[in-house]
């Protein structure tokens, strides 16, 4: 909406002549967000499948150091998905036993965090320093030192971040 904002009514107006439609539709790769999943348990599942089911992104890699939740669970639960939806842009979902390599891959722009607690420090700093935008769930770290070090990470390289906060955002916590 910017670019069509921004440019005039002539060039607007050619641009879908020239740039096929796969390339501008609200599905497009540009206005998808790609998504790694750091930790892969039953909280991760869950959010693994809320991401799946927003049209805004795409998961295409997991990781976790038990490679039987991590190929059944995440990889098989990701990969059922898009092949259900006959979705040929996607190439898959990369499995991974150790989360640095995850955040190595150019093509990710956020993950989500579900490790142990007393992984979450780790994860999101180095999360940060990649590059990668982060959802971490909660509780977000065990002292008050982790949690100068994540903010002071997330400002640093100018991240953006959120914490899970269930029971302040679902319907029923709400209610009650």
């Amino acid at each position: 909406n910017f670019l069509r904002a921004a440019a005039g009514t002539a060039a607007v107006a050619a641009f879908p002549c020239v740039v096929p439609s796969s390339v501008l539709g609200a599905d497009a790769p540009g206005n998808r967000i790609t998504l790694g999943f750091i930790g892969c348990g039953k909280q991760s599942q869950h959010l693994m499948r809320s991401f799946l089911g927003s049209p805004g992104t795409q998961v295409v890699a997991a990781c976790d150091v038990d490679k039987l939740k991590l190929e059944r669970s995440s990889k098989g639960i990701v990969e059922k998905h898009y092949a259900d939806r006959k979705d040929a842009s996607y190439k898959g979902c990369a499995a991974y036993s150790d989360f640095r390599d995850l955040l190595a891959r150019n093509d990710i722009d956020a993950v989500v965090i579900s490790t142990p607690d007393h992984w979450h420090a780790v994860t999101v700093i180095e999360s940060c320093r990649a590059g990668k935008d982060v959802y971490c769930e909660k509780p977000l770290c065990q002292t008050i030192q982790e949690a100068r070090a994540m903010v002071n990470a997330v400002r640093r390289y100018g991240r953006i971040f959120q914490t899970g906060s269930m029971q302040r955002s679902s319907r029923e916590f709400r209610f009650a």
